[in-house]
């Protein structure tokens, strides 16, 4: 679809606090656009831009739609009667879902489409980082904010869009990508698709969209990601040695980890991270898989890598809590929460692991519930909140599970249920951590109260 940016003046956001549709008003504002928007509450995100200057509506309602706006984009949890896109398709303003924005914007750029269960936003800042170092001058839109660039967005000169392509709904299928990087596939988001196999061929056909000049970036250990084949150049990463790019030597050590990297039998470079987790290398390796097939040196990778401190909440050390050490993650797939805490293990191997964990969509929480329960045996003491509610995506036929259920299923001897953040407070005021580190994890709000607890 031909977008001619020239003919937009006013873009409007609805639910303009979304990681990605914040990406996207950033993007506008560094066209010298007029943003403005809306969500239901104050965030980091929203502050940020409201430091900009962009006006933000805390009401979602008609009234905020004048017939002067050129563009009206959405995030995708909104529904079809919201009344904001109702009066924006009665003004005949021209809507767009994020992703169907996002993959019009991918039509004027050579994109790089990072996708999978876990890892994107994380290997999309890492690659994105890396192309900077090397004057490549990348586009990229990442789910978070990267301390290097102040926030999930970075405007490039050059033609690579660097950009973190969401499996929700099948929305990567929005894009056209010219390399695309599957980090893993795992079973998620089983309120959208029937099952694994059915997760497996939504990727596939994502792959197929894929030019005859393309690159596949494949993980060769993830054995669910062996079923998606491409008919172009594919290029494989892992640890196991027939991997095009593998890792060999990994040492990990308290606040650091090294690793070499091999093309095949030759060794590319020695690399280091100064973030933890198993979990990371893939992501490094999947990014640094890209960037020597695009040019760059090892010397541009190392010190991309070696400078890169995470994103926000992604083991984020917000400070502390009394004597205790305070950590934001996003992770809220089991799968996620299993490397999440051998990581912090790894990095605070003689500190007691607390882990305060909030459920993320009811509909994931019941489809992987047993999963759920025997994610945390690395964890010395266990507080799950109830779950987060997500705006737009539930349902009621899933409704009827609780975070108790989790509990009731896991054997854990220290194990808590606090319903709301002031039972998670008296809950930790009656366990009384010492020296300990506590972790705050979720993709809900759970966030809020770690850095609360840090003030």
């Amino acid at each position: 679809m031909e977008f001619d940016l020239n003919k937009i003046n006013k873009v409007y956001f609805s639910g303009i606090g979304g990681i990605g549709l914040s990406a996207l008003a950033y993007y506008f504002l560094s066209q010298n656009k007029n943003v403005v928007g809306s969500d239901l509450a104050k965030s980091e995100v929203t502050r940020r831009l409201e430091n900009k200057s962009v006006v933000i509506h805390y009401q979602q309602k008609a009234g905020n739609i004048k017939a002067d706006i050129d563009l009206f984009l959405y995030s995708s949890a909104l529904p079809a009667d919201h009344p904001e896109l109702v009066q924006a398709q009665s003004f005949h303003i021209p809507c767009f879902s994020y992703n169907q924005f996002l993959g019009i914007l991918s039509q004027n750029y050579r994109t790089i489409a990072v996708t999978g269960t876990n890892g994107k936003t994380t290997t999309t800042a890492m690659l994105g980082l890396i192309l900077e170092k090397a004057g490549l001058d990348p586009t990229v839109i990442v789910g978070s904010l990267v301390p290097q660039w102040g926030n999930n967005f970075r405007l490039g000169k050059s033609d690579i869009l660097v950009v973190e392509a969401c499996e929700w709904q099948a929305h990567m299928m929005e894009l056209d990508p010219n390399i695309i990087v599957l980090t893993n596939v795992a079973e998620d988001h089983l309120d959208f698709y029937k099952d694994l196999a059915d997760i497996q061929v939504h990727f596939q056909k994502f792959v197929d969209k894929l030019p005859d000049d393309g690159l596949f970036v494949q993980n060769f250990d993830d054995e669910n990601s062996q079923i998606v084949k491409s008919k172009t150049k594919t290029l494989t990463f892992g640890m196991n040695k027939k991997a095009d790019c593998h890792i060999e030597n990994l040492e990990v050590n308290p606040g650091k980890q090294d690793f070499d990297l091999y093309l095949n039998t030759q060794e590319f470079g020695n690399f280091t991270l100064n973030i933890p987790g198993l979990y990371n290398i893939y992501n490094a390796n999947a990014a640094i898989c890209v960037a020597q097939y695009l040019g760059v040196n090892k010397h541009q990778i190392w010190n991309a890598l070696n400078e890169f401190k995470g994103t926000w909440r992604r083991f984020e050390i917000l400070g502390n809590f009394k004597t205790n050490l305070v950590i934001s993650d996003y992770a809220h797939h089991p799968d996620a929460l299993h490397g999440l805490l051998r990581a912090a293990k790894d990095f605070y191997p003689d500190k007691k692991l607390i882990t305060i964990f909030q459920p993320h969509h009811h509909n994931r929480t019941k489809t992987l519930l047993a999963d759920f329960a025997t994610s945390f045996d690395l964890a010395d003491c266990v507080v799950i909140s109830e779950i987060y509610r997500v705006q737009g995506r539930e349902d009621k036929e899933h409704e009827n599970v609780s975070s108790q259920d989790i509990l009731d299923l896991m054997n854990h001897p220290k194990k808590y249920y606090a319903k709301d953040f002031s039972s998670i407070k008296q809950t930790l005021k009656k366990i009384n951590p010492v020296d300990s580190v506590l972790l705050f994890i979720g993709a809900g709000d759970i966030d809020n109260l770690a850095r609360e607890l840090v003030v």
